[in-house]
């Protein structure tokens, strides 16, 4: 499989199934390679994979991410390889260790260490299989030994709340062939204030995770910085805003930092599915 330039990065719960099969035909239809979905407490990550799948011809699918907590690793090379064989391959497995509210709390399971946890689960899903080498696997890495890992097992990596500095040391240590699919929030909206509300709402649930905390830290932002919200430097550091053209100039900057496909994820008050639809259509020739 080849991964084009650009993709699209939205969450399935936000639509129900008709809203969800007209907007992955207009993702397609505007020439995007890959749509990208995360795991959620509404569709099942696989399952709804399937569905999208069927409701396009050419468009890649990707689940950025799919917990290794949600099911084993034996379920989830079962069903990766059913979608890749059913939808003419078609679908990336994209893999994540999740974090702690969501794995205990959620699903009741405990929550181990990381970089041990993930490259078990590599193993358990890549050994004894031909060809699983090439596979479209990749993992939402953070820091750099996760970065190294995913590198080292699997096809790459998506990585999520991330900057164009962080792309960069991610692209320092990785090997040709590889992928390095970066996530990117964008707003077209040229009043600071707006473009930064919805920023700060956009945010607001991944501000308490220390898997995001850690990784904004390590990339030179401070504890104070991360709180009531986020400062402006930070928000404006998260969430690509601005008129069309300015945000197309921000989005390339993770692809002259070594990114090899971006895939945009559009910011916008909740339920304004034309705004989101406008963003879509006036970036998809970045």
């Amino acid at each position: 499989m080849q991964l084009g330039r650009l993709g699209v990065w939205y969450s399935a719960d936000k639509m129900d199934g008709p809203g969800l099969a007209r907007f992955v035909r207009s993702v397609e239809a505007l020439g995007y390679d890959t749509l990208w979905y995360p795991e959620s407490r509404g569709f099942e990550s696989l399952s709804i994979a399937g569905f999208m799948l069927g409701n396009t011809t050419k468009l890649k699918i990707g689940s950025s991410i799919a917990s290794i907590y949600a099911r084993d690793a034996f379920t989830a090379r079962r069903g990766f390889i059913t979608l890749r064989d059913l939808y003419g391959d078609r679908f990336i497995l994209g893999l994540g260790v999740s974090h702690v509210p969501m794995v205990e709390g959620l699903r009741g399971h405990v929550y181990e260490k990381p970089i041990p946890a993930m490259r078990k689960y590599l193993d358990g899903i890549l050994k004894g299989e031909e060809g699983s080498e090439n596979w479209p696997v990749v993992v939402a890495a953070l820091g750099p030994l996760m970065l190294t890992l995913s590198f080292e097992k699997c096809m790459g990596v998506v990585p999520y709340n991330v900057t164009p500095e962080h792309t960069r040391q991610a692209r320092a240590i990785m090997p040709d062939g590889k992928w390095l699919a970066v996530e990117q929030k964008v707003i077209i909206e040229t009043d600071p204030a707006v473009a930064r509300l919805h920023g700060r709402k956009e945010l607001l649930r991944y501000m308490t995770l220390p898997n995001y905390r850690n990784n904004w830290l390590r990339l030179g932002f401070t504890e104070a910085e991360l709180e009531n919200g986020g400062s402006d430097r930070f928000i404006d550091a998260m969430v690509n805003w601005g008129d069309a053209a300015s945000v197309k100039k921000q989005l390339r900057a993770h692809f002259e930092a070594g990114a090899n496909h971006v895939c945009i994820q559009p910011v916008h008050a909740d339920g304004d599915f034309a705004a989101r639809d406008a963003m879509l259509a006036a970036l998809a020739d970045t």
